[in-house]
């Protein structure tokens, strides 16, 4: 299990990626735009480089959604392989049978 710090600071940046997502879209668009003058262009970058660091997607790390674990991390099913081979193991998961041999 990840510490609750961690996951909790992972739904923190991911309310903020949410909030922030069209304002940055919106800037990023005006310091792209190759047709505006160059003033307003660095204008943008300027507010977009005020905004909070943790509302960048890319900021963002996939966490396992039972155990909180960043690593392993299979995104199809949103959990972690240790999470889905005890899933696997009870029969949670459809049509995945654990080897045995």
């Amino acid at each position: 299990m990840a510490k609750k710090s961690m996951i909790a600071r992972e739904v923190k940046r991911a309310k903020l990626v949410e909030k922030y997502a069209a304002k940055r879209a919106e800037l990023k668009e005006i310091a792209k735009d190759e047709s505006k003058p160059m003033e307003e262009r660095f204008k943008a970058r300027l507010k977009l480089a005020k905004l909070p660091r943790n509302s960048s997607a890319t900021r963002m790390h996939n966490r396992c959604q039972l155990t909180g674990r960043p690593h392993a991390y299979y995104r199809k099913l949103k959990v972690s392989r240790i999470a889905l081979r005890d899933l696997g193991s009870a029969g949670q998961i459809p049509g995945l049978v654990k080897s045995s041999w």
